[in-house]
This record gives structure tokens, C-alpha cells and sequence, in this order.
């Protein structure tokens, strides 16, 4: 039994990693030909757009289950949920939130779920549901007027964080280790000192992401330098390093991180401002975070989401209000798949890649 087992769960394997691999290639051979030579879309990789039926909405929060199941969060206190691949959603946003922004979401199933309200003093809250939003527990808010929460993180259905902007010139870390039923502030002693000027961006739930047990990485912008903070004891102790992507205004630096392991790593931003140009607004790592090297051919435009391809070495998207990216060579280089306008992207292991972003836009990568 045991040697069919194993024999079974390799052949799943081998599929899946060829259908990654499919994909991949197919995704790549589209940014190849013209455009009125392309495989028709029902054909080849691309976003189809799902009804959430909610066009007054920015999602800005997206939390990827698989293909079937997601939550998106975002303006006006609004949390969804599909079960059926996009066809339907439900609003199963909590009660009373109304008037806050949840920019950020973690789910660990169709039942379980965290999301992160963010702003000033008590507009930054975490809200928690086991029961697929029907009923949620507030489990964070914050009391302190100088801390402002823009993304958190989760290294299993136990542990994870949130941060917050520096107050008290350091970056400040929430800690959870009951998947976000309770929460505490981590002392900041092992936290560099905060550039001036310098924050995260609320602009995706990705300026803080985790791989692994342990690691986790904060992207920040709006200083001189736009920097990425590396912590391998899961944000007792960091280290910060600069990145090539363009700093020195408030409106620019690192909006988002992916790490498909501890080592290697993707990093994308520039200036939000439509009007404003953003070179060199990508750059990739290969040790963790400590050193970050410029693309070769960068995205064209300000992103504010990326996600590497499920099973793969090499490719992964990026995603921001002008369009899709995609690198088939693991963010040496980034070519426009799609125009469309999404501000946060994730993918799963079933080849689940979802996107969302404005006018209640989501999107589900269909090949």
C-alpha cells in the first residue's frame, strides 16, 4: 500500500507541475506574436472577468484558496466570498464596518478567514470568522493614534503578523499565535530605525509577506530609499536592504513582495501617481532580501501586486492598474499580457490565480 500510495501521489505531482509548466509557456507565447495572430482567448491563459456585482467597491484585498474558492475585501467594510469559482459571491462582510477599508485578507479555508481594516488610531482593526463570515470577532484595534496598519501575514493557520507604520521612528510589528483570535505588539529593540519619511503602502496586502516558518519580508517607500526589511525569526530581529526600485517622494518605493521560497524573491512598485513615469519599478533577489538587482526589461508602469505561478522557478505576474506583466525568467525580464486594471493578484497551488482591484473588478486566470 505504501509504495502505491507514494507511486499515486507522484504522478498527481508530475501532472500538476506539467500543467504549471503548460501554462507558463503558454502565458509566455502570447507576449511573442502580434496581436492578431494570438490563440483566441478561450484558448490560451487569460483573465476572465467574475460578477461580484459590486462596480462602487475597490477590492485591494484578495485571499486565493484555490480555484474554487476565494475573499476579497476592500472599501465601504466589504468582504466576499466565492465557493464556486467566481459564478456567485456572497457579502459577508462584517457588521458595523461600514466606514472602514479592509485592504488586506489572509483565509486558511472557505470557512476561516482574517482581515485587516487599516488607517489611522482605531480605524486599524483585525477582524476574524470561522464560519465563513456569517458571525466575525473584532480581535485588534488599535489604540495608538501614531500607528497606522497596511498589510499582514500568516506563516501557518497559527502564527502570523501585521505592521504598521513606524511610530516612535521603527516600523511596529503585531504578533498573533492562535490564527488572529488574539494579538500583541512585539518589542521593537531587534527593528532598524525607520528612514524619514518612510512606510509601507497599503496598496495590495502585500507590503508584508511571509514563506516558510519563519521568514518574513516588509517592503516600505515614501523615504529616500525604498528598502525591504528581512526577518528570519518570524519579526523578533530585522535587517533592512536598499532596492533599486524609485524613491525619494512619498508616492514612490516597493508596493509589493513575493517570495517563492526563503531565497528568491520579487519586487514591485514605482510612483501611483498616474501621470508620473516609474523605471526601473521591478527588481528580484536571490538570497533572501539582502541584495536586490533592477529587470533587465522592468514592468512598464506602476504595479502594485505580484504572485509567482504556482510549481514554478520562473514565472510569476504582476498586476497593476494599467495592466498584467509576466516573467517567464524569474523577474529578469516583464512583458504586458493584459490591460486590464487590478491592484492585487494571488495564486495557489491547483493553478488558482485570482485578481482584483477597482469597480469591483475579479478576475480568475482561465487557460
Amino acid at each position: 500500500m505504501g509504495n502505491t500510495r507514494g507511486t499515486r501521489r507522484t504522478r498527481r505531482t508530475t501532472r500538476t507541475v506539467a500543467a504549471a509548466a503548460a501554462c507558463a509557456a503558454a502565458l509566455a507565447a502570447l507576449t511573442a506574436v502580434p496581436a492578431q495572430a494570438q490563440t483566441p482567448p478561450d484558448r490560451s491563459p487569460h483573465w476572465e472577468l467574475k460578477d461580484t456585482a459590486s462596480p462602487d467597491v475597490r477590492f485591494r484585498g484578495l485571499a486565493a484558496v484555490d480555484r474554487r474558492t476565494a475573499w476579497v475585501s476592500g472599501t465601504g467594510g466589504t468582504v466576499l466570498r466565492t465557493t464556486d469559482g467566481g459564478a456567485s459571491w456572497r457579502n459577508v462582510s462584517p457588521p458595523g464596518a461600514a466606514e472602514l477599508q479592509f485592504r488586506d485578507i489572509e483565509a486558511f479555508d472557505a470557512r476561516r478567514a482574517v482581515v485587516l481594516a487599516i488607517g489611522e488610531g482605531e480605524a486599524s482593526r483585525v477582524y476574524r470568522t470561522d464560519d465563513g463570515g456569517q458571525t466575525w470577532t473584532e480581535s485588534f484595534r488599535n489604540t495608538d493614534a501614531k500607528a497606522f496598519y497596511d498589510c499582514l501575514t500568516f506563516f501557518d493557520r497559527r502564527h502570523g503578523l501585521a505592521m504598521s507604520d513606524p511610530v516612535d521612528g521603527k516600523f511596529r510589528i503585531l504578533s498573533t499565535g492562535d490564527g488572529g483570535r488574539t494579538w500583541k505588539v512585539l518589542p521593537n529593540t531587534g527593528m532598524p530605525a525607520a528612514l524619514e519619511g518612510e512606510a509601507g503602502f497599503a496598496a495590495s496586502g502585500q507590503c508584508l509577506v511571509s514563506s516558510g516558518p519563519r521568514d518574513v519580508w516588509l517592503a516600505t517607500g515614501g523615504a529616500a530609499r525604498a528598502r525591504v526589511l528581512h526577518s528570519a525569526d518570524r519579526g523578533l530581529t530585522w535587517t533592512a536592504s536598499d532596492t533599486p526600485v524609485p524613491a525619494g517622494d512619498p508616492a514612490r518605493g516597493v508596493f509589493a513582495l513575493a517570495f517563492r521560497d526563503r531565497a528568491h524573491g520579487l519586487a514591485v512598485g514605482g510612483d501611483y501617481r498616474p501621470d508620473r513615469p516609474s523605471p526601473q519599478a521591478a527588481a528580484r533577489t536571490g538570497d533572501g532580501g539582502a541584495g536586490w538587482r533592477s529587470a533587465t526589461r522592468p514592468v512598464p508602469a506602476y504595479r502594485s501586486g505580484v504572485a509567482w505561478l504556482p510549481h514554478s522557478r520562473t514565472t510569476a505576474l504582476a498586476v497593476g492598474p494599467t495592466g498584467t506583466d509576466l516573467t517567464t525568467d524569474a523577474g529578469r525580464s516583464w512583458r504586458t499580457v493584459d490591460q486590464g486594471s487590478y491592484d492585487t493578484v494571488d495564486c495557489t497551488p491547483d493553478l488558482g490565480c485570482w485578481a482584483a482591484g477597482e469597480q469591483g473588478r475579479v478576475a480568475r486566470l482561465e487557460r
